[in-house]
């Protein structure tokens, strides 16, 4: 794996490191090694990357800005490329903006209230990636990724680059074709916003914004709801239901907040996580014959 490093690190894309501890880029802070991390510095760079990787028929994964994620304590076999500051470009054409995939969705959302554009107010709380976001077409407050998406610039596994329209992306609530049928990496992001009241705008991601603290955990390092919702029901209801809020194995803990969100209180693993969402599992199926599924997405060592 050295050999390795120094051959990527020839390259002279961007940031090249070993065994990089990836509980440093998780908002859990949870996650071992990653056998080589990559943050590319440019679009160009990631494609090297990615023409190496397929060469070498290299392992890897791609993260953002580590939410919606818990990794294995065992750390990620091969290659992790992280879209960040080398991905965070962005272009405004009146009411159509392209986006890289590396930014921060909390900042761009901030950034187009205050000119005035409409259409991302529902992401002023959510602590991701554009990429991450548009990847698992996150969402909140009734809106999502897929009522302003246009089009996204994909990188596919097989070093394919294509430019994929809405409709191609597949969107369900939280996934997309790039989950599973086309494994891929968002470079890049078209959404259509609308022209609006500057002032409305803003007020209404402030009062989102205000919403979440008061009702989501975010002063511990989490990563989101940890469930998807078993519609017509909801998955933090039921757990708080079942009685479940403060309830602890090692240093993951059911928020006393809101019971969709499993905090790490301190030295958390990602056994200590996986050991309590198949808990919550079993009280839920006994308690009510439903059965409920992550939607923070599991990846690493087994």
């Amino acid at each position: 794996m050295d050999g390795l490093l120094t051959e990527f690190q020839d390259l002279n894309i961007g940031k090249v490191k070993r065994n990089e501890l990836l509980s440093q880029h998780t908002t859990m802070k949870i996650g071992g090694p990653a056998d080589i991390f990559i943050e590319p510095s440019s679009l160009e760079n990631i494609q090297k990357v990615m023409t190496f990787i397929k060469e070498g028929q290299i392992p890897w994964r791609a993260i953002g800005r580590g939410s919606n994620l818990l990794v294995s304590d065992k750390g990620i076999e091969g290659v992790v490329i992280k879209l960040g500051s080398g991905l965070d470009h962005l272009s405004i054409n009146e009411s159509t903006i392209t986006v890289g995939g590396g930014h921060s969705l909390v900042s761009l959302s901030t950034l187009i209230s205050k000119k005035g554009l409409s259409g991302l107010e529902f992401a002023s709380g959510i602590p991701g990636s554009v990429g991450g976001a548009v990847y698992m077409n996150a969402g909140a407050h009734g809106s999502d990724i897929s009522k302003i998406l246009t089009k996204a610039h994909i990188l596919f596994e097989d070093g394919a680059i294509e430019w994929l329209s809405k409709d191609e992306m597949e969107f369900t609530y939280r996934t997309s074709v790039l989950q599973k049928k086309r494994p891929g990496i968002v470079l890049e992001a078209e959404f259509q916003l609308i022209k609006g009241d500057r002032t409305a705008i803003v007020s209404q991601m402030q009062k989102n914004k205000d919403y979440r603290k008061e009702t989501q955990p975010w002063n511990f390092p989490c990563a989101g709801s940890i469930f998807r919702n078993p519609l017509p029901n909801y998955a933090g209801k039921l757990i708080e239901e079942a009685g479940l809020k403060g309830f602890q194995i090692g240093g993951a803990k059911i928020s006393e907040m809101h019971g969709n969100f499993i905090v790490n209180a301190g030295n958390a693993t990602a056994k200590d996580v996986l050991d309590l969402i198949q808990y919550i599992k079993d009280k839920i199926l006994n308690l009510y014959g439903i059965k409920i599924e992550t939607e923070v997405e599991i990846i690493g060592r087994k």
